[in-house]
């Protein structure tokens, strides 16, 4: 029996995203926070590489006039760490415990870490690339993402295809694994079903070489109607998945729970074009690699 059925199938159609319960088990779950422990004991991150991550267009160009953009946009081939904010002090010390202090960890964990690329190639993954008929899936990027309680920061209304552009669009999926059962209280996600077929009205680019910022925003982003945006709670080892021109939010976490996620974004690369204005940009130590075995 396949893991997602014919009527996630449609919902994902039609919505543009859809929960599926038992993609991890507990313990698949447990194994992964404490690889990320145990990352964490081993971070070493220079001063001026201590990012705050933002996904206010404002916020993201001072970030980069901080001297930092260069540590993003280079990451796509590497493992580091982007803090959230109000976790420095102005010698940019930490004012948090260490392990407390960070957004996210990415963006190629599923590259260099033998557990999350186990997670990431795994045969439900694989199941269910082949279920929605994806020929040539590649892998984009992949992140681990905190919430942590009390700090965890607000992530803004946003479509992925608008950092992770494609010919034609809609291309890009992105796989959301709850490690933590992801509530209303601590951070699930909100979408605002069936938007993937309003295309997008901001793209994030690279700006010529040379210049700086190093990216910048073209066009800017909709309003959306508050009343219009549908909670995802997941349990844990959950998964949603996520169309690349869904709207979708989540708010900040103001609970006592932290809200561990494993994420990761797959292109169908049949007859694609990746941008080469995109932020991330396959290198040769690291190619986008196949999600299929060869």
């Amino acid at each position: 029996m396949d893991f997602m059925t014919d009527l996630d199938v449609q919902k994902y159609l039609e919505d543009g995203y859809v929960v599926l319960d038992g993609l991890l088990t507990s313990q698949e779950c447990d194994e992964l926070r404490q690889r990320m422990v145990e990352i964490m004991d081993r971070m070493d991150v220079p001063e001026h590489c201590r990012t705050t991550f933002s996904t206010y267009h404002d916020e993201q160009l001072k970030t980069q006039m901080q001297g930092n953009a260069d540590y993003f946009i280079t990451s796509g081939d590497k493992i580091r760490f982007f803090f959230e904010k109000g976790v420095f002090d102005d010698k940019g010390e930490f004012i948090v415990p260490k392990h407390r202090s960070v957004n996210k960890v990415g963006h190629a964990l599923h590259a260099y870490e033998q557990l999350f690329k186990n997670v990431t190639h795994s045969p439900k993954v694989q199941g269910i690339a082949k279920k929605l008929g994806l020929c040539s899936p590649v892998i984009l990027q992949s992140m681990y993402i905190f919430k942590q309680p009390g700090i965890g920061g607000e992530v803004t209304p946003h479509q992925d295809a608008t950092f992770l552009y494609t010919e034609p669009l809609g291309r890009v999926m992105g796989v959301w694994i709850a490690l933590e059962d992801a509530t209303l209280n601590n951070g699930c996600l909100w979408f605002i079903p069936g938007s993937q077929k309003i295309g997008i009205s901001r793209r994030m680019v690279r700006t010529p070489e040379g210049t700086f910022p190093l990216t910048d925003f073209i066009g800017k982003e909709q309003e959306y109607d508050e009343e219009k945006f549908v909670a995802a709670p997941v349990k844990k080892g959950g998964v949603v998945l996520i169309h690349g021109e869904v709207v979708h939010r989540s708010a900040e976490n103001t609970s006592e729970d932290s809200r561990h996620v494993y994420t990761f974004h797959i292109m169908e690369a049949q007859d694609t074009r990746w941008s080469p204005d995109n932020w991330l940009q396959p290198t040769e130590e690291l190619p986008f690699p196949p999600l299929y075995p060869k």
